[in-house]
């Protein structure tokens, strides 16, 4: 007997050691998140793939959705090669800011030349996962040495006057910039309550100004990017940029945020399909967590855009869509939509029908008003349907960027009508032929199904 509760002992020690063992493997979050099991990708690079006409003394780069491992982005997981697989000698850098690894050639590359950059599966994440396989993509540099290549400037800046007091500040730059450049000191905003955070977004070259709290009615504001933002070379804009803008008199609808899924100008939830020569400009396609995406080719996607396919940034892209549908769905003092929007103008806000809502003729007009900040949200409890040669028109400086269609169940735009806006549909999209689109078809659990459509990113 006494040997027997001595076995007993050891067994019931050696359970409980266990279950210690599995409690604690499951509670660490690192281990079973996401994050940590999936395999990094490339989710841009510069030059774009497929380029031609880039710089001589270009910079290579390319950023990953993730975190990566520092040591493991080096000369041999990053390469550059010229014809004939002629290795392109240069140093090697790692951005943890902006997940970017960056290839600087040690002298200016050849004219009118192929060169093939290659990421490998050395490259691991933070958690050591590799890459799938290995990413590579090609570009070709011009006939000249390209003029006016320094100092970085400064393209484009929101806001207008008239902004919106919960409005975001940016500045689009002409070239990568050195993540680490952009900060709170480089890009400075002044006026009343102008606190704020600054980021960078690598893939669209811009930085952004987010105030802590709403700015204040009828008032000027002053952006400042200053010198010290520097390129990838060490290049400072040549002097500091500034501008101004006046906040609007009256708070006004904000728009919706679509976070990563304003990177998809197509994203379905079960299959994306295409007859026809679609072309996709702008932004990328992305399916998540779908079975098949078909009909490319015929159809294109226009460069830099690419295709996420069930992939960590496809995903994301559909719990952000998630949260901008029900946003959109959830704001209130909707003023009334009419069943058929024909020969309709509407004016900024938000506009509601519990049910269907069409365009069976002619043309419906959004009107900003001179606003070109101004929002404009429609809650369709039910179908959207434009019939055939139907048009959504812009007036008064409406941006189709700040139109959102949230419908209930699904949308079809006739044949060879002209859309205008992003739809958020909780089922599926259809774009019948010719159809145009300036905006986003973004379907939540259903398809997407194009043939023959011009689709433009807002």
């Amino acid at each position: 007997m006494k040997v027997m509760r001595r076995t007993n002992d050891q067994r019931m020690w050696f359970i409980a050691f266990l279950l210690l063992i599995v409690t604690t493997g499951c509670s660490d979050p690192d281990k079973n998140s996401n994050s940590s099991l999936n395999p990094p990708t490339v989710i841009s690079v510069a030059p774009p793939s497929g380029a031609s006409g880039a710089c001589p003394n270009t910079i290579v780069t390319a950023t990953f959705s993730k975190a990566m491992n520092p040591s493991t982005i080096n000369a041999t997981t990053f390469t550059l090669v010229g014809p004939n697989g002629t290795a392109v000698s240069g140093q090697v850098t790692y951005n943890s800011a902006s997940n970017t690894a960056i290839f600087t050639p040690a002298t200016s590359l050849a004219l009118a030349t192929l060169f093939t950059a290659t990421i490998s599966t050395g490259s691991t994440d933070a958690f050591g996962n590799h890459l799938a396989s290995n990413f590579v993509w090609n570009f070709t540099t011009g006939l000249t040495t390209c003029s006016g290549v320094g100092a970085p400037t400064v393209v484009s800046v929101t806001p207008a006057n008239g902004a919106c007091p919960n409005t975001k500040v940016t500045a689009t730059f002409s070239e990568a910039m050195n993540p680490s450049t952009i900060n709170a000191s480089t890009f400075t905003f002044t006026g009343p309550g102008a606190a704020g955070t600054v980021s960078y977004d690598v893939p669209n070259l811009t930085a952004t100004f987010t105030p802590s709290a709403p700015l204040t009615l009828s008032t000027m504001y002053t952006a400042t990017i200053t010198t010290g933002a520097q390129d990838l070379l060490g290049n400072g804009l040549a002097s500091n940029f500034t501008w101004t803008f006046t906040t609007s008199a009256v708070t006004c609808q904000a728009p919706v945020d679509l976070k990563s899924a304003g990177n998809f100008v197509i994203l379905a939830g079960s299959t994306v399909t295409n007859t026809g020569p679609t072309i996709i400009t702008g932004a990328n396609l992305g399916l998540s967590p779908g079975s098949a995406v078909t009909g490319f080719p015929p159809g294109k996607l226009t460069p830099p855009a690419v295709m996420h396919l069930t992939d960590p940034i496809a995903a994301q892209a559909q719990l952000d869509l998630t949260a901008a549908y029900n946003y959109a769905a959830g704001v209130s003092g909707g003023a009334v939509l009419p069943a058929d929007m024909k020969g309709l103008t509407f004016t900024p806000g938000v506009w509601k029908n519990s049910s269907s809502v069409m365009l069976s003729a002619g043309n419906v007009t959004l009107d900003a008003q001179g606003n070109a900040n101004a929002v404009f949200i429609f809650q369709i409890g039910s179908t959207l349907t434009t019939l055939g040669s139907t048009q959504v028109v812009l007036a008064g400086g409406a941006q189709a960027k700040n139109i959102f269609w949230q419908v209930g169940s699904s949308a079809t735009l006739g044949t060879n009508s002209i859309f205008m806006g992003t739809i958020m549909a909780l089922q599926s999209i259809t774009l019948d032929t010719g159809a145009s689109l300036t905006g986003r078809a973004l379907a939540r659990n259903g398809a997407v199904t194009l043939d023959s459509n011009p689709v433009t990113a807002p």
